[in-house]
């Protein structure tokens, strides 16, 4: 766990050692955003999905032995109600077949993501879900492997081949669009 997140952890408690649930909102709203928007591709989704998580957390908080694991509970939880949505989407469009409605980029959607990164994502995208996992928790939450690894409930080793087969399926990905 990194220095930084401890402080984080810390701020979540209360003096009674019972989860602080508007300071850890305060605290980690914005990181549980930004992960489930990766996971999912749609900024409502993602505010929905870390909407019930803390909703969540809240009936829970009594159930949890201690205030620290909160903030993994938290990333659990985006983790899994993102999978729920992409499993919804998926039965949606196979059963009833009906088209999402088209999302149209806001006006400064070019100024604010390059081309390189719109192909990097799109490329992310197109990796299995575990690699796509393991990649947007390192790389864009930063987390350690075995924070990955509690986070998703597989080994360390699990993470660290899932890593290694995301990024060579990048590299060979990008390097057929350069």
């Amino acid at each position: 766990m990194s220095g930084a997140e401890q402080v984080r952890q810390q701020t979540a408690r209360s003096a009674g050692g019972r989860i602080d649930i508007p300071e850890l909102y305060a605290t980690w709203w914005r990181p549980m955003i930004r992960l489930a928007v990766l996971l999912v591709d749609d900024v409502q989704s993602a505010e929905d999905v870390v909407q019930d998580a803390f909703v969540a957390l809240h009936r829970r908080q009594d159930a949890l032995k201690n205030p620290d694991a909160a903030v993994g509970y938290l990333r659990v939880c985006v983790l899994n109600l993102s999978r729920t949505v992409l499993r919804r989407r998926q039965v949606s469009r196979r059963h009833l077949k009906v088209a999402e409605p088209e999302q149209t980029a806001g006006a400064d959607a070019p100024l604010l993501l390059s081309e390189e990164h719109r192909q990097a994502l799109a490329a992310v995208r197109r990796l299995p879900r575990r690699q796509r996992e393991v990649l947007i928790l390192r790389y864009w939450s930063g987390l350690s492997e075995q924070e990955i690894a509690n986070t998703l409930g597989i080994s360390t080793g699990s993470v660290k081949s899932n890593a290694s087969r995301a990024m060579a399926g990048l590299r060979s990905t990008l390097g057929e669009l350069a």
